[in-house]
């Protein structure tokens, strides 16, 4: 890898780097780390609408729609009409749940692996000029 000073492309080399890290860990969960991420956000949220979903996971709707077309087409989350018919509500499905459930070891794992390798300090550090710049 080229070493650059540039925050952006240091940022996305890292994001990237990360986010492999953590779809080997759900390989063979049928989800990778953007899809669980959905899902876990579902399960906090409890039938969000696609709006309010897509508010706090920081993605436009049409990126969100797309995430949500392919775990419906896997039977993970359901659609429903809301208070209108302009505002659909996803739901986590019982199959989403259990898959979730199934993930979460691996997904803890992956987790313990990354703050073993930075360390507490660092994790925190890291953490709070993510949160930041976010």
């Amino acid at each position: 890898m080229l070493p650059s000073q540039c925050l952006c492309t240091n940022l996305r080399r890292a994001a990237r780097g990360v986010s492999r890290f953590y779809d080997g860990a759900l390989d063979g969960f049928g989800i990778n780390v953007a899809q669980y991420s959905l899902l876990n956000n579902l399960l906090r949220l409890d039938q969000p609408s696609i709006s309010s979903l897509a508010e706090a996971m920081g993605l436009d709707r049409s990126t969100l729609g797309r995430n949500v077309r392919v775990l419906e087409a896997a039977g993970l989350v359901r659609l429903m009409e809301g208070d209108d018919q302009r505002n659909r509500l996803v739901q986590l499905t019982e199959a989403g749940r259990e898959r979730l459930a199934a993930a979460l070891p691996a997904w803890e794992a992956a987790q313990q692996r990354l703050i073993d390798r930075l360390g507490a300090q660092k994790r925190e550090t890291l953490l709070a000029l993510l949160n930041e710049l976010a």
